[in-house]
């Protein structure tokens, strides 16, 4: 059965590029993004890691740990690594998992779980659904998860949007609106009442319609 948003991340212990992890204990009280590529040495997963390292920086801001997965071995992850370093100007700065035995792309549902043999002799093509973003918060429920096709590269400042989205949405009784950006204005939950909004929110609302009630955001 496929992962589904609310559904607990399944837990495990891998080699990655920086040592052995249990993945639940490595997450602590963070969020995470994981983020799964078919094969090393392919050429839009190389972008994308590249870009990953050059923003991390942003995800830190935001108590967000990444991590990669690929379907190869940490051998092949450290020598990708050089020719990311090579043509993107900035190596992974965060840790890679190896799943040379396609164990966690079986346990996330990326792979079926039927697949036989490993890692060795496979295509890309043969892996094409192992390009999964799955964003886990700290409770360790899946908040979202996004599945590319290899000929398309991920967008990682959307993932950061989202994830703005979320954090304020989980303190804040809100959701946000379509193409939303921090700063604009928010939508008060359907789940609230007129008379808690007036708690809620003091200074008041606009509403096009009664179940359209939108107000300033709320400071983080």
């Amino acid at each position: 059965m496929a992962l589904q948003i609310g559904d607990t991340a399944p837990d495990f212990e891998a080699d990655t590029t920086e040592g052995r992890i249990r993945f639940h204990e490595w997450m602590g009280d963070s969020w995470c993004v994981l983020f799964s590529h078919p094969k090393d040495f392919t050429p839009v997963c190389t972008t994308e890691l590249g870009y990953m390292a050059r923003i991390k920086p942003e995800f830190d801001k935001r108590n967000v740990k990444v991590i990669g997965l690929s379907v190869d071995t940490i051998e092949d992850h450290k020598r990708w690594a050089k020719d990311i370093q090579e043509t993107q100007g900035v190596a992974p700065n965060y840790p890679m998992i190896g799943d040379p035995e396609l164990k966690l792309s079986k346990l996330y549902n990326m792979l079926p779980a039927e697949t036989p043999g490993t890692a060795q002799g496979r295509t890309p093509a043969d892996n094409q659904t192992v390009r999964n973003v799955f964003v886990i918060g700290p409770d360790k429920k899946i908040k979202l998860e996004l599945i590319y096709p290899m000929t398309t590269g991920r967008n990682f400042d959307e993932v950061l949007r989202v994830i703005d989205s979320m954090q304020l949405t989980a303190k804040h009784k809100v959701a946000t609106p379509v193409n939303w950006q921090p700063g604009e204005d928010v939508i008060i939950a359907a789940s609230v009442s007129d008379d808690d909004a007036r708690q809620l929110f003091p200074e008041g609302w606009t509403a096009s319609k009664p179940y359209i009630r939108v107000v300033h955001q709320p400071r983080a």
